[in-house]
């Protein structure tokens, strides 16, 4: 199935067509209200969709720290040097004037869940009826020996998009001639599956242009990833003794790091490089365990219906920090739980009618100039959890033209989703 920007958002829009006007149920303090913390692909596009269908029946605060949101997918591309950084950014101003979101830019520190507020660094105390977290992903401490965020300076994770990708790209860029670019990949589950193959993939193409001689070593915990067949095939037919991956049979699962001396010890064996992505083990966002809704694996456990948590009836996860079931942990996947979320929320609150979920997921990945591939499915909603009903992935030896087409069916997404995201 091909997507493009046309057609992405007029499904948007004919889903929305559809729903009825509100209703409001009167809540004790009036309009109801929804918090929503986190303004990626799963906060925004909720907050918006709430405000947009309940036509101001339910007031809507989204709350994100940044003024400025830099778009973690197609941040690879821009590390590759096929866009600008500006092209990643995105700001809240269309949802505050034209959808009449409250937007605030402060940190949630703190959910009483009986009380029913939410507490911002700020002093600010905001009550919700409903409360939506989509804070993304935080790391786990002690996940790659020799690394925790206070060396992200010399050895960024770029995984959270913005000056940390920025940083990744001087660094790449200040490579001497022949040096070495290591990746220390995540464990499962992590955001973005394809996520650092591609990027391995954009840094092989900076080095052919302007590096030849540089290496790439990827150090992996795990013994398959996302698309492999598609990524290795790319590597041999672009960048052909360029990178080495170590899985767990060669010790990518014992690696440790130092980042003063930019060296990786692995199973014992010390290794100098120049460059060092760090992309540890990751959990739920750390809202969604300061709110008490996260299990002991750190992911906050859904109902697949209405993103609900299992741990309280009126907070509802988005994105990566959900434990949902078969959905990968990508934008488009929290875009879509997002529409879900608001329907089931917006029918709560109002008494708007609600559809059955449904999902979509697609990753796309580039390769080398014009050499896109991907992955995707539809899901549907079980007692269990999001299962997956269909599936499709790109095929090795597919013709030149058909992997351009690819390519540009993703440039189309992103500037579908983005526009679905912020309006």
């Amino acid at each position: 199935m091909k997507l493009n920007r046309r057609i992405f958002i007029g499904s948007a829009a004919a889903a929305s067509a559809t729903l009825s006007a509100p209703m409001v149920m009167g809540a004790a303090h009036g309009i109801p209200k929804v918090v929503v913390i986190g303004g990626g692909a799963g906060g925004a596009t909720v907050a918006r969709y709430l405000a947009k269908d309940s036509k101001g029946a339910i007031d809507v605060t989204l709350v994100e720290p940044t003024r400025t949101y830099y778009t973690c997918f197609f941040s690879n591309l821009y590390l590759g040097g096929f866009r600008e950084f500006s092209s990643l950014a995105h700001t809240y101003g269309k949802l505050a004037s034209e959808y009449g979101i409250n937007v605030v830019h402060d940190w949630a520190v703190g959910v009483d869940k009986d009380a029913k507020t939410v507490t911002l660094a700020g002093g600010a105390v905001l009550p919700y009826d409903r409360l939506v977290l989509s804070p993304g992903i935080d790391f786990r401490d002690g996940a790659v020996p020799g690394w925790d965020v206070t060396a992200q300076q010399k050895m960024p994770h770029a995984y959270k998009a913005g000056s940390q990708t920025q940083l990744l790209k001087a660094q790449l860029e200040a490579m001497p001639q022949g040096g070495t670019f290591a990746m220390v990949a995540p464990p499962n589950p992590y955001r973005c599956p394809p996520g650092p193959y591609e990027r391995v993939s954009m840094v092989a193409h900076h080095l052919k242009v302007n590096n030849p001689t540089g290496k790439i070593l990827i150090l992996d915990p795990k013994p398959k990833f996302s698309k492999q067949g598609l990524f290795q095939d790319g590597w041999s037919t672009h960048y052909d003794g360029m990178i080495e991956w170590v899985g767990p049979d060669f010790g990518g699962d014992m690696v440790e790091v130092r980042p003063d001396t930019m060296e990786v010890v692995i199973d014992g064996e010390v290794t100098k490089v120049d460059v060092c992505n760090v992309i540890p083990a990751m959990k739920a966002g750390r809202i969604a365990e300061v709110a008490g809704v996260t299990n002991d694996k750190g992911w906050a456990p859904v109902h697949a219906a209405d993103m609900r948590s299992k741990m309280d009836d009126n907070i509802h996860i988005l994105g990566d920090s959900s434990m949902q079931g078969d959905m990968p942990k990508s934008g488009f996947a929290a875009n879509s739980q997002a529409k879900v979320a608001a329907n089931a929320i917006r029918g709560a609150l109002t008494g708007s009618k609600v559809f059955p979920a449904k999902f979509t997921n697609t990753c796309w990945s580039l390769i080398d100039t014009d050499d896109g591939i991907k992955v995707g499915a539809s899901y549907e909603a079980t007692d269990e959890k999001i299962a997956k009903t269909d599936g499709f992935i790109s095929k090795t030896g597919e013709d030149a033209a058909l992997r351009k087409a690819t390519y540009e069916e993703s440039v189309g997404w992103y500037d579908g989703i983005t526009s679905d995201m912020f309006g």
